[in-house]
């Protein structure tokens, strides 16, 4: 009985979903596809193939894909630049696609795991900010901004265009979704309740106030990619650009679920289904598109859990082209601007923003260049800017816990030899090198050649090196070198696996005569070539 009951309320909360979010995905489709130059019909026709193939084939259960912005402004200009022709600009989306399906065949997916957490909850709260201010002139009844800069700066402009009905709708809609209580919301959710009864108000009421409009119908007709020797290199440069693009921002979208949910997607599947459905949207002029990150979170918030959830999303776009239109076409844009202000409030990362005075400074700056960049720049690009960063200050932790110490030879005889001791000790230095030996720590070793200047045998310990890359083996062979100018002997002790390397690599001045496994056998060799000079 429990079983069938958890069942049932995975499908409402799929059910439930998917229908809300393909409210929300309605005038966002229509809207790319007009700022495309490819139509508002190829914005809906991208939604809803995109949508059910990534569903049924993709690696996050509960994701919702569709027109994004960033694929949008690459697909606008793909077909500026072959001037307006559809089917070569479909081309590029085909392509697109293809190395899509490519990335997720050769397990490239997985490496949106190295993606810091920091990284991650910047792009996260910035998403949120993002979709509270764009969505902020639509509620007060103005037209939408392009962007979260222009939204800022155009805030007198839309004040000044205040709609008091719209704002009233969008007030009402707001305490529906923020004060429903939680009884209720498991049945219906909270943003469809207010959607249906603020549309139902509006409608009854007589309200001025911008609505979704006019929805196109009919299904897409049949659509042959084809391309000229003159435009190959073009269709290949932006193809590829729209699988990377497409690629990053739907595993950035993963990513955002994971933490929402505390589940962990399929990346490369996620990237093979992106790519089927992008390639598919190649042969009926649907705009191509990406995991779309709001729209996902709306989908999670509604009560969507699985599958069944993108499929519904889908399935209702399509009821919409096949006549069910005038349903939607009354919705006012304040109902839907106060339902997307609720998900941008409940996507902000509250885990991390409560962390903010006890984080190590490093991950705290991480995340706010993550936020600002994500929210005054771009997406992709603040991503990049912050793993760049995650990278550079792991980087400087690494060399900073390497430690590099010159020494003499350790007592180890007994009392009545201490002065023979001595004396050898004057013949033998130990230099130790301590942790990660690479590219960041590697110059600290050159500074060290003045210390070991007018010694006999230097042995080198790197026992406790647990990797070294090819800028600290050639550091080290420049020491070397420099200690043989001085008629000074250098004997390297390694790990068995570096040992195996540098044999491999067959380093001119780390030859295998001079290196050794074992720090106790090194030290007796140096005394051995010391003392026959005493």
């Amino acid at each position: 009985m429990d079983g069938h009951g958890s069942t049932l309320g995975r499908l409402r909360g799929d059910f439930f979903g998917g229908l809300t979010a393909g409210i929300v995905a309605l005038p966002l489709a229509l809207a790319f596809g007009v700022a495309s130059g490819a139509g508002a019909a190829a914005g809906l026709y991208g939604a809803i193939v995109l949508g059910l193939v990534a569903a049924l084939l993709g690696g996050t259960r509960m994701q919702i894909s569709g027109p994004t912005g960033p694929m949008t402004v690459v697909f606008a200009s793909a077909l500026v630049v072959v001037g307006g022709d559809l089917a070569v600009a479909m081309a590029a989306v085909l392509v697109g696609g293809l190395v899509q399906i490519g990335l997720g065949l050769l397990r490239a997916g997985g490496l949106v795991r190295f993606i810091p957490y920091p990284v991650v909850s910047g792009f996260m709260s910035g998403i949120g900010v993002i979709i509270v201010l764009l969505q902020s002139a639509p509620l007060l009844g103005a037209p939408p901004l392009p962007s979260p800069l222009a939204a800022v700066l155009g805030l007198p402009g839309v004040l000044a265009q205040l709609n008091g009905e719209a704002l009233l709708l969008g007030f009402l809609t707001l305490v529906i979704v923020f004060r429903t209580p939680m009884a209720v919301s498991r049945i219906v959710p909270a943003p469809l309740v207010a959607l249906v009864a603020m549309t139902a108000l509006a409608t009854a009421a007589g309200l001025s106030v911008p609505v979704i409009g006019d929805i196109p119908r009919g299904l897409p007709g049949l659509v042959l990619p084809a391309f000229t020797l003159e435009t190959w290199t073009t269709v290949l440069l932006l193809g590829i650009t729209l699988g990377l693009l497409g690629s990053i921002d739907s595993l950035l979208t993963s990513l955002v679920a994971d933490s929402i949910t505390r589940t962990r997607h399929q990346s490369n599947r996620e990237l093979i289904g992106q790519g089927v459905g992008n390639l598919l949207c190649a042969f009926v002029g649907g705009l191509p598109g990406a995991g779309a990150t709001m729209r996902t979170v709306i989908n999670i918030k509604s009560g969507g859990t699985g599958r069944m959830s993108g499929v519904v999303h889908a399935l209702f776009l399509l009821a919409l082209l096949l006549g069910l239109g005038p349903l939607a076409e009354r919705i006012p844009l304040a109902v839907l601007a106060g339902i997307l202000i609720k998900v941008g409030v409940d996507i902000l990362d509250y885990r991390m923003l409560r962390l903010v005075r006890t984080a190590p400074r490093a991950d705290v700056a991480v995340m706010a260049a993550v936020f600002v960049l994500t929210v005054l720049v771009d997406l992709i690009v603040a991503v990049g800017a912050g793993v760049v960063l995650s990278m550079m200050l792991i980087i400087h932790r690494l060399a900073r816990q390497a430690s590099f110490r010159v020494r003499p030879l350790p007592h180890e005889a007994e009392p009545a030899d201490a002065r023979m001791e001595a004396d050898l000790e004057s013949g033998i230095r130990v230099i130790e090198i301590d942790g990660a030996f690479f590219f960041g720590s590697a110059s600290q070793l050159l500074d060290r050649v003045d210390q070991v200047i007018g010694t006999r045998v230097a042995v080198f310990d790197c026992s406790r090196v647990p990797f070294m890359d090819l800028s600290a083996q050639f550091a080290l062979e420049e020491m070397i070198e420099r200690l043989k100018a001085q008629a000074i002997t250098a004997l390297v002790v390694v790990p068995p696996a570096i040992h195996a390397q540098l044999l491999r690599l067959r380093a001119p001045h780390l030859p295998a005569a001079i290196l050794r496994d074992d720090l106790a056998a090194a030290l007796a060799e140096a005394r051995a070539l010391v003392a026959p000079a005493r």
